[in-house]
């Protein structure tokens, strides 16, 4: 049974859905872009099953999570949020997942010396320093991210004043289609339209975008955590991808294992795109479990 919580956290108050018995090991959840809170709502039930308490927060700028006042939707603001709620629920042996953006926080969480989370498990995205090339993988490296620069359209895209907000619904459900190909979105769509039902979220969730190659003004903290976002990861991670997936080609996740602490997997799903807990949620859910219980 789903739930729901408020966490004020200062600089914003986030919304959440919950499943599992507050007190338990935090398993906190965080979703990515074009998506909501409900992209978990296949691990949420089973991870409380497991004997979690699982948050999954509505990022800053998804309703009905606020927009922050300052305007920051940094990567570092998110970690920030992540580090908040932990701290907020105060849960032992918290652990993170994350997809899309809200991998691309856990990974940064994975670089964070004195992290509150035990394991960290990001879909979809890689630490971005581990995909450095080397001298042993430097020419098929450079192969995967011209192909990739293709894929990447979207986040110039997403630059542009005004016209990403007026094409939202339109840009996002092409961008579900084409990332998760046979994928029936259809209801995860009509939640991200609950959760961007004004102007002022729509800039809210292109944001993220913009902040990504813009200097914007954050607060010292969130500069400081924004950095995570380019350091080495220093603590082991579990990261899954799909075989089909339309937006980060898997070429680019060939070979990343070495690249990571020692203790991290990295494992494709077959048959899954971007999404691929809601299109596998069986093998995925599967996999974190087990590495959230190891040991």
């Amino acid at each position: 049974m789903v739930n729901r919580d408020t966490f004020d956290l200062g600089e914003v108050t986030l919304h959440a859905l919950t499943w599992g018995t507050p007190g338990a090991p935090l398993a906190l959840c965080l979703h990515g872009y074009p998506d909501t809170a409900w992209t978990w709502r296949h691990l949420g039930p089973e991870l409380a099953g497991r004997g979690f308490h699982v948050v999954a927060p509505f990022s800053r700028g998804y309703a009905p999570s606020g927009i922050p006042a300052d305007g920051d939707l940094s990567t570092g603001a998110r970690v920030a949020d992540a580090l908040g709620l932990a701290a907020r629920i105060g849960a032992p042996e918290a652990v993170v997942i994350g997809h899309d953006w809200g991998g691309f926080t856990a990974t940064a969480l994975a670089a964070l010396d004195g992290t509150p989370f035990r394991a960290v498990v990001s879909l979809a995205v890689p630490p971005i320093a581990s995909m450095t090339p080397g001298r042993d993988n430097l020419v098929p490296h450079l192969a995967q991210t011209v192909a990739q620069a293709l894929n990447s359209w979207y986040i110039l895209a997403n630059q542009l004043p005004a016209l990403p907000e007026r094409a939202f619904a339109r840009l996002t459900e092409f961008l579900w289609r084409t990332w998760s190909p046979g994928y029936d979105a259809s209801a995860d769509l009509a939640h991200l339209a609950d959760a961007t039902p004004t102007r002022a979220h729509r800039t809210a969730a292109t944001d993220y975008y913009r902040f990504l190659l813009r200097r914007r003004a954050r607060s010292p903290r969130n500069r400081e955590l924004d950095r995570l976002l380019l350091a080495e990861p220093r603590h082991p991670l579990l990261l899954l991808h799909g075989s089909t997936d339309g937006c980060l080609r898997p070429g680019l996740f060939r070979g990343l294992e070495r690249r990571l602490p020692a203790g991290s997997r990295v494992v494709e799903v077959e048959g899954a795109g971007h999404f691929l807990h809601l299109e596998q949620p069986a093998p995925v859910n599967r996999l974190i479990i087990e590495h959230l219980t190891a040991g």
